[in-house]
């Protein structure tokens, strides 16, 4: 564990090293982006001009500029959550001064990026196989897809600690060959230059009537930006920076070239043509298809390995119910969530049915990832403020960054129709999942009853002498989610005195509590009836998975080498070999109660509660327990909003 925390460190750190593997886990979207940029851009108008291919050249060299260096690389990586971003990360920034109802934004942000999570492995790996079609017509694409696409999904289970050493290496290779194409072919036509002046992009979304079709297409230059700032964790800030540099003029040289490919070939029948492949040197376009399809490949692992970082902040945020976690390879911040994976999967599959061609995809692409950059924006002016940003300057980042992705959003809702909805349903249903459970959970827990502790001791004391009750385990374990240390649920010692009484030589009540950080993995205890009653506070980042009976064990071994607890067996035959006692684990779980006196929307969410539930896996799974030790008592949840009639006698 020492040499990962050791090795993530380093990373951090601008070494060469660091920057070599940020380019193979950061730039993977954004660098697969030369496939079908320019191709989508001439599909809009494919009688093009020279004015035409220079303005939009030049709208891809500025987007990259203002919105992918400017707001995303100088702004956003600065924000960040004890090292981490993304979008869920900058909302626990946030949540932390107050602002709580942030939680909108950032579930309507996080659902958008999953549903590009959906769309890009389909899309890239498509764009990269079609290659083979200037070798041959006849190549099948879509089953080399379908099979590349169930390959990568199969990869996750294992992990990809070992090839994922090569990806930094790789992508070197990528864009020194983006950057190495484009200066073979702005030869071509010098004037392409001009795409630096932003008049010409200007000037085309000015003159040209069908302006927000190129914006779309002109868009998909920059989606990997939202996913370059939810991998700060992984690489650090400085390195992210310093190697955009290198990335970010490769990919200009890159679309350079294709521009003045385009141009050099006015009057040709675009029809079909991919100017990425068609500008390569004749015999080199089966190596272009190999890197394309390996980029590709890089860049849909990048972008799984974030959507499971998503839904496992969104677990601890409170904003999904609790999933199995995996962890396949001991490389920090690498997960394996197995209904995610299935679910994307899935995703993937229908969307290269349903669309079969990377053309027919781009218009289902882009208009998912506008709405997570509106939602990042909102949530990075909050941000600014509570830095003490100059209000002006905050309103000017504001205005720009809302007004530009409005403008991204408006011209990509055109493409609704013709593809655009089906990211849209994704991101719909994904959000609407996340604020639902945030609201029932959120009614549920207001009405849970809590007490203070000390009003047991006494009686916890007496059962625990009373050889009358039979001993029901060495150590009983409770999980409470009390918000005060002095609290308890009143359901945890009902267990304890009434539903069935509980002897045991020792009580733990374990209190959870997700910090706003997401790394933290701490705690403190509390002896509240000496070689009795313990108190367990567990603070838990929202990126740690809670792996109770692990954390538990470590924490009882240190009281134990401390000499504040003696954890030999009470049973007399058992305790002179000096046996250890065993553990018991007990979850309430709390069922609404159709006897509950409550508005219509209440019961309604408190059902949908139930529902969502089945999304997730049992509490026990859930908080890493060993399942052959927890009892799950099942309790009522009554919630009176009102007073209920009482029966009257007669």
């Amino acid at each position: 564990m020492t040499d990962n925390f050791s090795q993530h460190n380093h990373l951090q750190r601008l070494t060469a090293m660091g920057l070599l593997v940020t380019m193979g886990i950061v730039f993977g979207d954004i660098g697969t982006s030369p496939l079908y940029v320019m191709k989508a851009i001439m599909g809009v108008n494919p009688e093009t001009t020279s004015d035409y291919v220079i303005g939009a050249v030049s709208c891809v060299i500025w987007t990259l500029t203002l919105q992918t260096t400017l707001k995303y690389v100088i702004i956003a990586l600065r924000a960040d959550n004890k090292g981490e971003g993304g979008i869920l990360a900058l909302y626990a920034l946030l949540r932390k001064t107050g602002r709580r109802r942030l939680y909108i934004v950032a579930a309507i942000g996080a659902a958008a990026l999953i549903a590009d999570g959906v769309i890009t492995p389909a899309i890239t790996v498509t764009s990269a196989v079609e290659g083979l079609k200037d070798i041959s017509s006849e190549i099948p694409v879509t089953p080399i897809v379908l099979l590349i696409i169930t390959g990568i999904f199969m990869m996750q289970r294992a992990g990809t600690g070992r090839i994922g050493r090569m990806f930094g290496p790789f992508m070197l290779v990528w864009f020194t060959m983006l950057g190495v194409l484009g200066c073979m072919n702005i030869g071509s036509h010098a004037d392409i230059f001009k795409a630096f002046n932003p008049v010409y992009a200007l000037r085309l979304l000015i003159d040209y009537p069908g302006w927000f079709l190129v914006l779309g297409a002109v868009f998909l230059c920059t989606t990997g930006a939202e996913a370059l700032y939810s991998d700060l964790g992984h690489c650090g800030r400085l390195n992210i920076s310093v190697s955009w540099i290198f990335v970010k003029i490769m990919l200009i040289l890159n679309y350079l070239g294709q521009g003045a490919w385009i141009i050099s070939h006015q009057g040709t029948d675009m029809a079909g043509i991919n100017p990425f492949y068609a500008m390569m040197p004749h015999g080199f376009t089966i190596v272009g298809v190999i890197m394309s399809t390996g980029a590709a490949i890089i860049a849909s692992q990048a972008l799984l390995s974030g959507s499971f970082t998503i839904f496992s902040e969104a677990v601890n945020l409170g904003l999904w119910p609790r999933m199995r976690i995996n962890y396949p390879s001991t490389v920090k911040g690498q997960l394996y969530i197995p209904s995610v994976n299935r679910a994307l999967f899935a995703g993937c599959i229908i969307t290269i049915l349903m669309f079969s061609t990377s053309s027919a995809m781009e218009a289902a692409y882009g208009l998912a990832i506008t709405v997570t950059m509106l939602m990042t924006t909102l949530l990075l002016s909050c941000y600014l403020r509570t830095r003490g940003v100059n209000q002006w300057l905050t309103a000017l980042f504001l205005i720009v960054f809302l007004s530009l992705e409005t403008c991204f959003c408006v011209a990509n809702l055109f493409k609704f129709a013709h593809g655009g909805w089906f990211t849209m349903l994704i991101a719909g249903l994904v959000a609407f999942v996340m604020l639902s459970w945030r609201k029932s959970t959120s009614i549920r827990n207001t009405f849970i009853e809590y007490r203070p502790i000390s009003g047991y001791t006494d009686i916890i004391a007496d059962i625990k002498s009373d050889t009358t009750i039979p001993k029901y385990a060495s150590n009983v374990v409770y999980i409470s989610r009390s918000p005060r240390s002095d609290m308890v649920e009143s359901k945890v010692m009902y267990s304890i005195i009434n539903k069935h009484p509980k002897r045991a030589d020792h009580y733990w009540i374990v209190r959870l509590e997700h910090t706003d950080e997401p790394d933290t993995l701490e705690y403190s205890t509390e002896t509240l009836l000496p070689d009795t009653l313990y108190c367990v506070h567990m603070r838990l980042g929202f990126r740690i998975f809670p792996r109770i009976s692990l954390y538990l064990r470590q924490i009882i071994e240190d009281l134990v080498a401390e000499g504040r607890v003696d954890l030999r067996s009470g049973y007399p035959s058992l305790r002179k070999r000096d046996i250890a006692g065993d553990f018991s684990f007990i979850i309430i779980h709390r069922i609404f109660s159709q006897s509950s006196a409550c508005s219509r929307s209440a019961r309604r969410l408190m059902l949908l509660h139930g529902l969502l539930r089945h999304l997730g896996v049992s509490d026990e799974t859930a908080l890493g327990l060993d399942t052959s030790v927890v009892t799950v008592e099942t309790v009522p949840l009554i919630i009176n909003t009102h007073t209920p009639r009482r029966i009257s006698h007669i």
